[in-house]
């Protein structure tokens, strides 16, 4: 069962319709079904109401409807099938058009590691946002709006939307930190198991979470500069906010990819540091044992003229003689031990 779909709908299949709401000014935003959002956009543009329409890319008619019945800039459906999907914002003709990375909603667990792309292109009195998969801030957003939280336009939504994915991102980083603190703990208490794989899983996971939900800095600079003159000053201002707030989130993002850089390198010393001893242990055993090696080869050849034969005493002599070597051998292995 989708999540984002709202079964109460009948007809929404028809064009791939998630949910939809008509905001007025002052009023809860009323949900509206595929049949009313018909209706609306061929009724006279009414200038105290807009439009939030989700739409399900994954639907067959979904595209050549919003072609036949939306006035959406090309640039938007050019988006839809590009290869680089960086997150940006950046004004086209007479609308905003978004491309926002996402977290996938995931019903087993609030924290995933897959993206998935959502589009949006906003006009004066229309917002529109496409899918192809649940994602965790659109579901954010459209929980607010059934709460009753009042909207003055849609670049107030996407402000919003932009807001919600931060707040994605901050658990992110948050439940990241707890389990690299963990990982810290175990490292100080010299308690290491299989803490490198899961530090590198998560550093790769934070690696493509700040390249793909990154916003473009040059898009946005360029709408900040120059927006659009049916973007209300308080909606630019909001907008600027949110985004000095996500740049934030995204310097928290690389400050723990740092991290758990810098403790795999610890780790890996520790390991390195382990392994060292290890094999120093084995050379002064082996130095160790070199004396009576050497001895035991001298005497056990099967010649004539071996010393000490004859000699009754010569077993302690032997004894003497090895314990000696053994005894520098070993002082000296101690020696260069206490040197690393």
């Amino acid at each position: 069962m989708n999540h984002s779909i709202d079964h109460g709908h009948q007809d929404s299949d028809l064009f791939g319709l998630l949910y939809g709401f008509r905001f007025r000014p002052g009023e809860k935003a009323e949900q509206i079904d595929s049949a009313t959002v018909l209706k609306a956009l061929q009724a006279p543009a009414d200038p105290e109401q807009f439009l939030w329409l989700h739409l399900n890319l994954a639907h067959a008619a979904c595209q050549r409807w919003m072609q036949a019945h939306l006035e959406l800039p090309p640039e938007f459906f050019e988006a839809l099938h590009e290869g680089s999907r960086s997150t940006r914002i950046e004004h086209v003709d007479s609308a905003l058009l978004a491309v926002v990375n996402d977290v996938v909603f995931n019903f087993s667990s609030m924290m995933s590691s897959d993206i998935s792309t959502l589009w949006v292109c906003a006009r004066s009195r229309l917002l529109i946002s496409a899918r192809l998969q649940p994602l965790h801030s659109v579901d954010k957003l459209r929980s607010s709006v059934k709460a009753g939280e009042h909207f003055r336009s849609p670049l107030e939504l996407l402000v919003h939307l932009l807001r919600d994915q931060g707040e994605v991102l901050t658990q992110i980083v948050r439940k990241t930190s707890q389990s690299v603190d963990q990982i810290e703990d175990q490292l100080l208490s010299s308690r290491l198991s299989t803490n490198r794989a899961e530090l590198g899983a998560m550093r790769r996971v934070l690696v493509r979470l700040q390249r793909l939900l990154a916003l473009e800095p040059g898009s946005l600079l360029r709408l900040l500069n120059r927006p659009p003159q049916w973007l209300q000053k308080e909606d630019v201002k909001e907008l600027r906010k949110s985004t000095e707030e996500f740049a934030l989130i995204i310097d928290d993002l690389t400050a723990l990819g740092e991290r758990i850089k810098l403790l795999q390198e610890e780790i890996a010393a520790n390991l390195n540091e382990q392994s060292n001893r290890t094999l120093f242990t084995l050379t002064v055993v082996t130095v160790l044992a070199l004396p009576i090696n050497i001895i035991a080869g001298f005497f056990g050849m099967n010649v004539g003229g071996v010393p000490l034969s004859q000699d009754p005493e010569g077993f302690w002599i032997l004894v003497a003689l090895v314990a000696t070597f053994t005894l520098i051998a070993g002082r000296w292995a101690f020696r260069k031990r206490q040197d690393y």
